[in-house]
């Protein structure tokens, strides 16, 4: 974030919500609702309210892998994070310092022919960087099957703001779908992870659509505040007619995540249509660039410098998002994947669009 703010110490969310106390589910966070600069608090289970017949969600199907795995450099031990598959069979990796309470810190000195023992393939042989800003992530050939090794011996990546390991289905979204060919992302896209079943059957009935794609996200970093990496993703022909048909009418397309923006986004043309599409997209949103199709975003709360903040002031302004950030710390609000969400929606004046004219 482009501001003065920092995270304070403790407001990390460190367990799921359903695990902070009896009887709760997963939507038991809270919910910070901007319009434009107008901020209001509220407890996520109360989204129906917000949102009108009409809008459509645009969701993340990507499921979540067991994507980080014990390994060694000589007689070094490694934690893999295996992030993004490639066309050519090579993934793109990141090899990290264990500290027992998950990952900290990249690994210092990898170079080009670094070898890293893992179970299953045997070895994995570094071969180039992902980009030639840095030696963060690597390109790795694998002497066996990387996504059965996943399965076998992986875990969910996890950061040291969090207490203690978790199940992969704490990873795993109600919007999650197996990949035809197994594929996944690296890191749960969280926005989603609030939504239960009982709230999708409520927004339904209320008449908000739902927009499926899929992006497979590849590694954050929590040390280096590095722009996105190229990343897989499809943008179903069924939900592009959707969005186009919200867009053409009355209701409003509101991505959940940031990951959904960059797939619809990348599927939208100049003129703002968007069309079926899947591949690789490098788009990365900013102010400058702006949003096409996009009118609002429910998000998780970002790391100060995390180049996410940059979509968000592509949606809602940079004076609106400070905003925003100054009332989630003011308001104690928790941060990270199990964390808090803020909804940001299109800014229609004191009374609203769609009046009834009364």
């Amino acid at each position: 974030m482009r501001t003065a703010v920092r995270v304070p110490q403790g407001r990390s969310a460190r367990v799921p919500a359903e695990q902070r106390g009896p009887g709760l589910d997963r939507d038991a966070v809270r919910l910070l609702v901007s319009r434009g600069t107008e901020v209001t608090h509220h407890a996520f289970p109360e989204l129906p309210l917000l949102l009108r017949a009409g809008d459509v969600l645009v969701v993340n199907t990507s499921p979540t892998l067991a994507a980080a795995v014990d390994g060694r450099i000589g007689h070094a031990r490694v934690v893999v994070h295996f992030s993004t598959r490639g066309d050519d069979g090579r993934w793109a990796v990141e090899v990290r310092e264990p500290d027992g309470q998950g990952t900290t810190r990249a690994r210092a000195g990898t170079h080009a022919g670094t070898e890293v023992v893992v179970p299953g393939p045997g070895r994995l042989v570094l071969e180039e960087p992902l980009t030639p800003r840095g030696e963060r992530l690597w390109w790795a050939r694998s002497g066996g099957d990387v996504l059965e090794m996943l399965r076998a011996c992986g875990r969910p990546i996890r950061y040291s703001y969090t207490e203690r390991d978790q199940p992969l289905s704490v990873y795993q979204t109600v919007f999650a779908l197996p990949s035809p060919d197994g594929s996944g992302s690296a890191e749960m896209p969280s926005a989603a992870r609030p939504f239960t079943a009982r709230l999708v059957a409520e927004l339904v009935s209320r008449g908000v659509q739902f927009a499926p794609v899929t992006l497979h996200t590849g590694v954050a970093s929590a040390e280096a505040h590095e722009p996105p990496y190229p990343e897989r993703f499809a943008v179903p022909e069924a939900s592009a007619r959707l969005i186009n048909a919200v867009r053409a009418g009355a209701g409003r397309v509101i991505a959940v995540g940031t990951t959904a923006v960059r797939a619809v986004e990348s599927a939208a043309g100049p003129d703002a249509v968007v069309r079926a599409a899947e591949g690789w997209t490098d788009l990365v949103v900013t102010p400058e660039r702006g949003v096409r199709v996009v009118d609002g975003l429910l998000t998780g709360l970002h790391e100060p410098e995390a180049s996410h903040l940059l979509m968000l002031e592509a949606v809602a302004g940079r004076t609106a998002v400070d905003r925003a950030y100054d009332e989630a710390l003011r308001g104690l609000y928790l941060w990270h994947e199990f964390g808090d969400v803020h909804l940001i929606l299109p800014d229609e004046g004191p009374h609203g669009a769609h009046c009834d004219g009364n």
